[in-house]
């Protein structure tokens, strides 16, 4: 069997990862079924390796910041009747190491040698740095 993948996506509107958790909590990210979803338009190739143990890092203000596990890829019929792909993700966010990404549309597999690590337990609740500081500093490597 191939290795896990990830995919990696641009969180949209949102400032930090608490904007994300916030969004989690509102009824349209969830599915009919209650659970955590995010509807994208292309159907992953890679779903085998996507559903064997890969995230969805999501990149906050130019910065990779937090993952969240993909439990399952649901097809979803659009009003306009195009098929869509919605990513079932765990509701727990896991802070990651900053990462600068530049910005690009859609999603992008990511490796798990060019993800980046989960911030250690005892830094996962530390209050998170402006974005323009944990760019900086992920910039010169110092995270």
């Amino acid at each position: 069997m191939a290795e896990p993948i990830n995919l990696i996506k641009l969180c949209v509107g949102a400032e930090s990862v608490e904007d994300l958790i916030e969004w989690h909590q509102d009824a349209r990210s969830r599915g009919p079924d209650g659970r955590i979803r995010h509807v994208t338009r292309m159907w992953p190739k890679k779903e085998e390796q996507l559903l064997d143990g890969g995230s969805l890092f999501w990149v906050i203000k130019g910065i990779v910041l937090a993952r969240q596990k993909i439990l399952a890829l649901d097809e979803v019929i659009s009003v306009d009747g195009v098929r869509r792909c919605a990513i079932v993700l765990d509701p727990e966010v896991i802070r990651t190491e900053a990462m600068p990404r530049r910005p690009f549309q859609g999603w992008r597999y990511l490796t798990e040698k060019d993800a980046p690590k989960d911030l250690a337990a005892s830094r996962a609740n530390e209050d998170a740095l402006p974005a323009s500081l944990s760019a900086a500093l992920a910039e010169i490597g110092v995270v």
